[in-house]
């Protein structure tokens, strides 16, 4: 993978773990790891998927392994915490990006829906990042732990309770664990992307209701997920090694805005 020498933002030495990485963003964060010089674990529950882009981004050059992980379930996590110790020595990059939506209203929103939104990004974002600070301190390893939240954890839309509540607790938890772990020189923070526009939405954004919502956003467009990737790169390098609790909204100005 080409990556600039002597740069800020140099992950040479580097190990990074994406969790949620068989598509989407986390596909795109493993990518992008992996050109700035990290050897990347991409994990998720699709094997197939996982696989695939780990050849992808070794035929590229890159040093990347995969991992089966269901970030619900702490032997799963732990098994794929020992596969970043096995094939790369320990982990010093944690992108915590699992993540799942169901859209209802709070009054129709079944039980079930609510746990599976709440389990998977809250309790998941936990168990990983406990388990990975764990790891660091035990090795005496600083490294940094970088949470996907959203802008919907910071503001509110219709239909949308339980992601957006599971985003709000994963920004408190994000300053809790950086108040904590900063002893140990590991930092804790997160980045809160707005619209960014991916395989999964985007045909909804041709759709009225889409289109009405990117008029919303005072810049007028989506982001990309390349967009994103500046922030990602701070927080993985050791360009933010002063930097901890912090919550780097991404969002084209939407948080800004009184729509």
């Amino acid at each position: 993978m080409s990556n600039p020498k002597n740069s800020l933002f140099d992950l040479t030495g580097k190990t990074a773990l994406v969790t949620g990485a068989s598509s989407g963003l986390g596909r795109h964060f493993a990518a992008c790891l992996a050109s700035a010089g990290a050897s990347v674990v991409v994990a998720a529950r699709r094997m197939d998927l996982i696989e695939s882009l780990a050849e992808e981004l070794s035929a590229k050059g890159g040093k990347v392994a995969a991992a089966r992980l269901d970030v619900t379930d702490a032997a799963s996590v732990k098994a794929t915490l020992d596969v970043c110790e096995v094939q790369f020595g320990g982990i010093d990059v944690l992108v915590n990006n699992s993540g799942v939506i169901a859209t209802a209203s709070v009054l129709d929103q079944s039980e079930e829906e609510w746990d599976f939104v709440l389990d998977t990004n809250l309790k998941g974002c936990f168990l990983v990042a406990a388990e990975a600070g764990r790891r660091m301190r035990a090795a005496r390893r600083p490294g940094s732990l970088i949470n996907i939240a959203s802008i919907l954890g910071l503001r509110q839309a219709a239909q949308v309770a339980a992601y957006s509540t599971s985003k709000a607790a994963l920004i408190q938890l994000t300053k809790s664990m950086a108040l904590e772990l900063a002893r140990y020189g590991i930092r804790v923070n997160a980045i809160a992307p707005g619209y960014i526009e991916t395989d999964l939405n985007r045909e909804f954004f041709t759709t009225p209701a889409g289109e009405a919502l990117i008029k919303r956003i005072p810049q007028r467009q989506l982001g990309q997920p390349q967009d994103l990737d500046g922030a990602l790169l701070l927080l993985a390098s050791d360009a933010s090694r002063y930097m901890t609790g912090a919550v780097i909204a991404v969002d084209g100005g939407h948080l800004v805005s009184t729509l």
